[in-house]
């Protein structure tokens, strides 16, 4: 499992289409501790630009990535990998902060906490279908 997340392409994969997410640049062949990496989306319809660096890679165990320019006052995402019952459990841990002081906190308890859960839904639910096991049949 590991290596999907490795790959910087498969982000693209288990990011919501109605983001419109895609990379625009990686400054490394593959990702590894200082990769920095350049997508372009869309929230709510608003284009912007976001850069984060990895600045831990402990492969096949974690590994985090830190926006340096963005959405965020702070995005701080830990990716965690634990072999469990035949599979993988993966773990994100997500510290962020909204800027605008108040008003951000504001909006972060009316609007982005949603969309934050929301995207993260839908890259379990994304990764369960890639990687869901077939059934058992029986006998």
């Amino acid at each position: 499992m590991f290596a999907f997340f490795a790959d910087a392409g498969n982000l693209e994969t288990i990011t919501p289409p109605w983001l419109r997410f895609r990379i625009v640049d990686l400054s490394t062949q593959s990702i590894e501790a200082g990769t920095l990496i350049r997508y372009r989306l869309s929230m709510r319809g608003i284009p912007f630009g976001w850069k984060t660096e990895i600045r831990s890679w402990n492969p096949p165990h974690r590994f985090t990535d830190v926006q340096l320019s963005g959405p965020f006052a702070l995005w701080h995402h830990t990716h965690l990998f634990r072999q469990q019952d035949g599979g993988t459990l993966i773990t994100d841990i997500v510290r962020y902060r909204v800027p605008f002081g108040a008003l951000g906190r504001v909006v972060e308890w009316l609007q982005v906490r949603r969309d934050v859960g929301r995207i993260f839904e839908y890259r379990r639910k994304r990764i369960d279908e890639l990687f869901a096991r077939s059934p058992t049949k029986p006998g």
